[in-house]
């Protein structure tokens, strides 16, 4: 399977809610468009210190990687490709060259790998995602 890179948009998820409460307006909502190297092996998104820092992204804890490198774990973001979205903590590493979308938001958001057109597709199309929102 070639590599697959995908265009995703990250939402700080406090601001989100803070917008739906009415506490702040929805043009203070902290984003960045970024493009994600898909990566089934990850587990869930990972970020680079300086999207941490753009989103504002408070860290919750911190972890420990197999090789013995230490990463932190934000505060949820949310995650939106074309009409999907999901929400979930991000993994830190802070010299990361490239974000990656791991198996815990594709599976979230019904998307699986094409690997002959090298894209994300939905596992089992688009209106079966409708109905569950």
């Amino acid at each position: 399977m070639g590599t697959v890179y995908e265009d995703i948009i990250l939402k700080n998820t406090g601001d989100v809610i803070n917008v739906k409460r009415m506490i702040i307006p929805e043009h203070q909502v902290r984003i960045a468009a970024v493009t994600a190297l898909v990566d089934t092996g990850a587990g869930t998104i990972v970020i680079s210190e300086e999207i941490r820092q753009k989103l504002g992204l408070a860290m919750l804890r911190q972890g420990t990687l197999a090789d013995g490198a230490v990463y932190q774990v934000t505060e949820p973001v949310d995650i939106h490709w074309q009409d999907r979205e999901c929400t979930c903590r991000a993994v830190v590493v802070p010299n990361a060259d490239s974000i990656l979308l791991g198996a815990i938001p594709l599976e979230d958001m019904d998307l699986i790998v094409d690997p002959k057109g090298r894209k994300l597709i939905g596992a089992h199309g688009r209106d079966v995602l409708c109905l569950l929102k």
